[in-house]
């Protein structure tokens, strides 16, 4: 399977059209991919004469596809900023 590590930054602010806080900005930053290696079930397509095989990770759902081409993606590390505006 492969892996995706990110952090996410949430920068939320209030305003007077809006009191309670609210997202205006969120930020992912990819900090490692670790490679799930070649599919182990690639699927046979048919399309006119030609066959071609293809990942089953790029034609079948995620239930279906082999633990190489499933991807999960793990939140390292989750932040915010609020920022408050006042009104003029």
């Amino acid at each position: 399977m492969t892996i995706h590590l990110v952090d996410i930054h949430h920068t939320t602010h209030t305003c007077p059209a809006n009191p309670d806080p609210h997202p205006v900005d969120t930020r992912r930053t990819v900090l490692a991919v670790i490679d799930g290696g070649p599919c182990q079930t690639p699927i046979t397509i048919h399309c006119g004469n030609t066959t071609a095989q293809v990942p089953c990770g790029r034609h079948e759902p995620r239930e279906r596809q082999c633990g190489a081409c499933r991807t999960i993606v793990t939140e390292h590390t989750i932040t915010s900023t609020h920022h408050h505006e006042v009104a003029a």
